[in-house]
This record gives C-alpha cells, structure tokens and sequence, in this order.
C-alpha cells in the first residue's frame, strides 16, 4: 500500500514536527509521499532532503536575529518572518538546503497555501527547492497580517492552514492509502472561533474570501480532527501528536523553548518509533 504522510503547521509547535522528523529519518524510515502546511512544510522539507537536525539547527542560531523574525522585521519589510533572510539567505548561505538529495528523492512533497481572492486551498507539488518552490514555501507559511501575500504567476496567497490545516483527504485522493498524521496538538483539543475577526477583517478587507475561510477556519479544522481520528480506528492513519499543549510562542526566540518542543518531537516519535515501524509495514 502506498503510504503518506501529513504535517499540520502551527508556527513554533512545529518544532515538535522536526523532532518527529528527525527521528523517523534517523531510524530509516520513508514514505511514498508527503504534504506539509505552513512549518508542517517548511520544516518537513527537510525530510525530502534527508537534513537530520538542519530545522532546529537553524532556528535556533537565529531566534534572537531580528531579520529572521520580529516586529522590526514586520515594519521594515512588511513580514514578521523576513522573507529575504528566511527564504534566501538562510536555505543558501547559512544553512545551505542540500538541492541536490531533495531532487534526487523521488518522493513527492506538496505544500499547501491558501488564494486570499478566492479562500481556497492550493496544493503544488514542490520538485526544485528553489526558484519558485521558495516561492510556494513562503507562501504557504506566510501567516495573515504578520505577512503580506505571496504573488506567484498572477496569484496571491498566504498560510495554507487557513484553508485546509490537516490535507490527509488531499493525500487519500492522490492515492496514498495508508497516513502518517503529525499533528502540533494535543488529543481532545478542539479550536474556537477567532477572537479578532473584526481586526482581521480590517487588514484584509481587499480580501474578503480570505477573511470568510478565517471565519469559519474552526470549523474546518475541527471536522478535519473527526476525520482523522474515524480514519485511525478504521487503521488506515496513525497519528503521532504531543500528549499535552506545547505552550511555544507563535514567534518564540529562546532557543531553550525551541529545543524544548524539538525534545518532546523526539520522544513522542521514540515511544511510537515500533507502532510506526509496523503501521507502514
């Protein structure tokens, strides 16, 4: 059976992914397919590329670099993450983004965004790792009003968790029967609605699709957790998530914090490293 796997986002909880990720690497474990949304993707590349460590490497080493996330950078540039810094500088100069082993590794990765004229979910397939797929990569991390859109080819997006946050139905229908779900939440939570639609609604009034798919995000994200869980007792998903809340900033510069979550990826992947191991058998 062709086997997948799915990476919700979550900004910094996606430390706990790249844990999860870099033990799974460690122990050989593959899969015939991936998708990621937002850190879910920008994080998991790194498993297509076979960089055990690199996300938590740098991350760490620039959580205090105000070019690679603050306020400054939101000013100066209009994106809390800088996109010169974090999408260039970083993936080819700091900690280079080995190209070569993510072309060569013939498992397709999707990344997920969301077109802000229309509030939909966009799915691309990302075989470069650069020039465009940067791009992509950028886009579909870029969080509402800490981002500006992302124009690409005539369109413009942001976060792809707006739209679809766990895209396991998108993974089915590509015809990856058996799924890998790393979820940045604990078991039983569930989402509110946003408590700012009327701030949200403001700064993306030119986007009122985009704010309407912010609206009703809780309510897509929430059936998608009752999908996960009827699809793991029907056998054919296994989910792998922390035990409790995380409690990581959003744009966390401790970098304690961050090897903090990255530690607990670790030991949830460890302790379900067997269950895995026979559920992709």
């Amino acid at each position: 059976m062709s086997t997948g796997i799915v990476m919700e986002g979550g900004a910094m909880r996606g430390m706990f992914t790249a844990g999860v990720l870099d033990v799974m690497m460690e122990n050989g474990i593959t899969f015939d397919g991936a998708v990621g949304v937002s850190a879910g993707a920008i994080f998991g590349c790194n498993l297509k590329s076979k960089q055990i460590g690199r996300a938590i490497r740098y991350n760490k080493r620039f959580a205090k670099e105000w070019r690679y996330c603050s306020v400054a950078s939101l000013i100066l540039t209009g994106d809390m993450f800088g996109a010169e810094f974090c999408y260039e500088k970083v993936p080819f100069h700091y900690d280079p983004f080995d190209l070569e082993t993510y072309r060569a590794n013939p498992m397709p990765l999707y990344a997920v965004m969301t077109d802000v004229d229309t509030g939909k979910a966009v799915y691309k397939e990302l075989k470069e790792g650069s020039g465009i797929d940067m791009l992509y990569f950028r886009a579909s991390a870029s969080m509402p009003i800490a981002s500006r859109p992302v124009e690409i080819l005539g369109h413009r997006y942001l976060d792809g968790g707006m739209a679809d946050s766990i895209p396991l139905r998108f993974m089915q229908k590509k015809g990856f029967e058996k799924n890998v779900v790393v979820l940045t939440q604990p078991p039983g939570y569930r989402k509110e609605p946003a408590r700012d639609m009327r701030v949200i609604g403001f700064f993306l009034r030119k986007y009122p699709e985009m704010v309407r798919a912010m609206a009703r995000r809780h309510i897509m994200y929430n059936k998608e957790l009752d999908y996960v869980k009827r699809c793991a007792l029907d056998g054919n998903v296994l989910v792998i998530q922390p035990s409790d809340h995380l409690h990581i900033n959003h744009t966390e510069h401790d970098p304690e914090e961050l090897q903090r979550v990255y530690d607990i990826g670790r030991r949830t992947m460890e302790a379900q490293l067997q269950e895995v191991k026979d559920f992709l058998s």
